[in-house]
Parts: C-alpha cells; sequence; structure tokens
C-alpha cells in the first residue's frame, strides 16, 4: 500500500543537508514499513538494529558514542557497514536513550552515512538525556489517510478524486467518496485494518485486528507505571475517546482519580501519540498558538477506526443512518475532520472559543495552510444560523471566508462568506483557488 511518506524519505536520501531522521508516531501505524519496504531498496546494503529484541547490542553504547567505534562494534552483531552505500536503521531506539544520543555524533563526524530511526514511546527516553537538537530531522508518520485509504481500496484515480478542490468533482463522485467516507469511519487508517479490509472485505476482521492493536497499546500502559497507574491511563483514554468534539476537564476524564493524576494521564498519551490536544484561542492571528488556551482544550484520538472500537459503537446500528454527522452523536464526523487536517497539513490544531461571561460561541476547528488561516465546521446540513461561525468572519479579517465540512454536496454561499464542502474534501483547501468569494 502507498503511502505519501514515501516521497518525503526519497527526498530525505537524496538530500545535501541530510540529518539522522527520526520517524514519529504511535506503535503500528507504519514506520517500520516504510523503512524496509520503500527507503531499503535505494541502498546496496540494509542495517536493522532492534533495541527491543536486541538487548546485548545496548552495551555497544554504554560508553564512547564514537561513530567510527560504533560502527566497528555494531558490525560484530550485523555485516558490514559502508557511508554511502549502507541504510542504517534503529528500530525502537526508544529503548536505548543512548542510541539517541549518538545521532548527534553520526551527523557531526560520519555525515556520509545513511541514519535513520524510529520509535514509539521516544518522549519517554527524551525525559532521560541530553537530545541532540539540531543535529537531527523529523518525520511524523500518521494512519493512513482518506487519500491513502482511497488508493488501496478504489485505485489512484478515485483518490486524486478526493483531493480536488469539489467546485470541480462531478456531484456523482462526491456522492461516491461519501459513500466510502461511510466506510473509512469503521475501517480507519491503521494500515494492518486497511490491508484486511481490501483482503476479506470483512468488517468483523477488521474490527478483530484493531481490538488487537489496541489491547498493545495497554500492554504499552504497563510501561508508563510508576508514572501514572495503567488502569487511570485505560480509562482517561476511553473517555477521551468518547468525548471527541467536547471540552475536556480533567476531572471528568477519570473519577476515581485526582485532576493532577488524570492531567498527567492525558499528557501520557498525547506524547504515545495516542491522544491529540486541541488548544482553544480566544483571539485569531498568526500564528494560531500565540493565543492558544492550553487549559481549555478537546482531544480527538490516534485513528477514527481505533475510536470507534475503543467506544464499542454498533457498527450494525451506526451504518443505518444515512447522514454520516448522524452517526454516534456526530463525533465520528469531528473525528474524521481532525484526523484528516493532522494528516494532511501536520500543524497544531486549534478550534475557537469566545472568551466572554455567559458565550457558549464555538468553531469546531481552526488551522493554517499556505499562510492562510481556515475556521472549519463540522455540520449535518446547510441548515442552521451557524451563529458562531458568523461571529467569527465578522470580527476576524484574517479569516475572510468559512468552510463548513458535511454530509453533501459542495455549495457556495457568498453573500454570507460561507463554502459548503463534503465531509472527505478536507484534503482539498491546499488546492482552493484563493481569489475573493
Amino acid at each position: 500500500m502507498k503511502r505519501i511518506a514515501e516521497e518525503k524519505l526519497l527526498i530525505w536520501k537524496d538530500s545535501p543537508r541530510r540529518k539522522p531522521l527520526i520517524l514519529r508516531g504511535a506503535r503500528q501505524v507504519g514506520k517500520t514499513w516504510l523503512v524496509e519496504n520503500v527507503l531499503a531498496k535505494e541502498f546496496t546494503s540494509y542495517v536493522k538494529i532492534d533495541f527491543e529484541k536486541n538487548k546485548d547490542v545496548h552495551k555497544c553504547f554504554k560508553d564512547d558514542l564514537d561513530p567510527v567505534k560504533l560502527i566497528n562494534y555494531l558490525e560484530l552483531f550485523t555485516e558490514t557497514i559502508t557511508p554511502g552505500k549502507t541504510l542504517l536503521f534503529f528500530d525502537e531506539i526508544q529503548a536505548c536513550p543512548r542510541a539517541v544520543m549518538s545521532l548527534r555524533y553520526f551527523f557531526e563526524e560520519m555525515p556520509e552515512l545513511h541514519v535513520i530511526a524510529a520509535g514509539s514511546l521516544l518522549e519517554f527516553a527524551l525525559d532521560k538525556i541530553s537530545f541532540p537538537v539540531g543535529r537531527v530531522q523529523y518525520l511524523h508518520v500518521n494512519p493512513m489517510s482518506f487519500y491513502e485509504y482511497l488508493q488501496a481500496i478504489r485505485g489512484k484515480g478515485m483518490a486524486q478524486k478526493s483531493v480536488e478542490y469539489p467546485s470541480s468533482v462531478s456531484e456523482m463522485v462526491q456522492d461516491e467518496l461519501l459513500k466510502e467516507v461511510r466506510n473509512y469511519f469503521f475501517i480507519g487508517g491503521m494500515p494492518d485494518c486497511v490491508k484486511t479490509w481490501r483482503d476479506s472485505k470483512s468488517m468483523t476482521e477488521t474490527f478483530a485486528v484493531q481490538s488487537e492493536l489496541l489491547e498493545s497499546y495497554r500492554d504499552d500502559f504497563n510501561k508508563y507505571t510508576p508514572i501514572v497507574n495503567s488502569a487511570c491511563l485505560d480509562t482517561v483514554f476511553l473517555n477521551s475517546a468518547k468525548s471527541v468534539g467536547e471540552q475536556l476537564k480533567y476531572t471528568r476524564l477519570n473519577e476515581n482519580f485526582t485532576s493532577k493524576t488524570n492531567h498527567k494521564a492525558f499528557d501520557l498519551l498525547t506524547k504515545a501519540k495516542l491522544l491529540n490536544k486541541i488548544p482553544s484561542c480566544n483571539s485569531i492571528g498568526l500564528p494560531l498558538g500565540a493565543a492558544a488556551n492550553q487549559k481549555k482544550f478537546k482531544a480527538s484520538v490516534l485513528d477514527i477506526g481505533l475510536m470507534q472500537r475503543l467506544s464499542q459503537i454498533s457498527a450494525s446500528l451506526e451504518l443505518q443512518h444515512e447522514n454520516l454527522h448522524a452517526m454516534f452523536r456526530g463525533k465520528l464526523a469531528e473525528q474524521f475532520v481532525a484526523q484528516e487536517i493532522l494528516a494532511n497539513y501536520e500543524p497544531d490544531l486549534f478550534y475557537w472559543a469566545r472568551n466572554a461571561r455567559g458565550s457558549s460561541a464555538e468553531v469546531d476547528y481552526l488551522f493554517t495552510c499556505n499562510g492562510n488561516i481556515y475556521p472549519i465546521e463540522v455540520k449535518s446540513g446547510t441548515g442552521g444560523s451557524l451563529k458562531s461561525m458568523h461571529m467569527l468572519l465578522k470580527k476576524y479579517a484574517v479569516c475572510p471566508y468559512g468552510f463548513v465540512l458535511y454530509h453533501g454536496k459542495y455549495k457556495k454561499l457568498p453573500d454570507q462568506k460561507l463554502e459548503f464542502l463534503p465531509l472527505y474534501s478536507i484534503a482539498s483547501l491546499r488546492n482552493k483557488n484563493h481569489t475573493a468569494m
């Protein structure tokens, strides 16, 4: 299955400014697959060091981190490592913090060697070491976006239609894409789940894979102790998934633990990339983060398929809804949009909430792309007042128009400075012609 990150890896390989590359992301999003099935094929030889499976190799990094000495040691466990011809891959690097530190010296003293690393709980290792700031590059790997999912399931032609601005896409194709979103709500973008659905067309088998993935994440929770109780992590994870689209309070995430403990659990889950924190903004300007309120926030989950499985949503019941926004009280639609924004634009994601006594004005999402600020509402249809969106557009000239993502076809309302977009089309905003409406 083709991934968008493939092109980025090949650009890194040939860059004259290349530094050791760290792939970041949760477990099972495809980091190791990308290295072994895409990047490794570009080299004469490939050497993989798995720090979780091979504990003996840790001793190579115990004392001297000189790259020449390290290579000599590593060759005792592997094969010849030749700069310029060999790809050296440090997998599960978080299990050996000093290997993370060694990346600095590979950059400074052996820049001709291609070194790539991956880790799923990397932030926990970073707390224990002096990190090589400025000596490494990063590439975040997400679950498969809707575009990547479509390419695997329906082919490149249909996938390409999903990222064309919908004003130029036929209504028939828009309808077909919305039908496929319905499947994606339940399959999600975890590569093993997409592959299982592609090969079997069985949601039951796909749900079994999702359950296995969630169980592996829960097994990881034991690694976080004694930092925080694993039962607390499990409950905070579950309640965050059930509360997508809602403003969160730490006290409500787990009534059996203190707000401080729940706060720590939530932060650990965001570090592990299982949750994404979405802070509110009271005012709007670039950069959006300058006005962010970290104490007032929402959350999205790593993957929509895992979200529905974790929340134990009844697929047989929810699939009976004709409108995508009606599924799970609109939470699946809000998760989908947040996940697509993070996968396609890699920004910090925010939402707008008016900071005034007695005010409940709120717009679902804010993000930036190509220097533009996009206010996004996720709605069930073209009806309703959209009072909060109108308030935002009137107050902030930096947002000359707003977008409503819904279960329907493209529709433009110039007099209201609004465009209604099919739910699938968030990735197409980069292709919008930014002329006056």
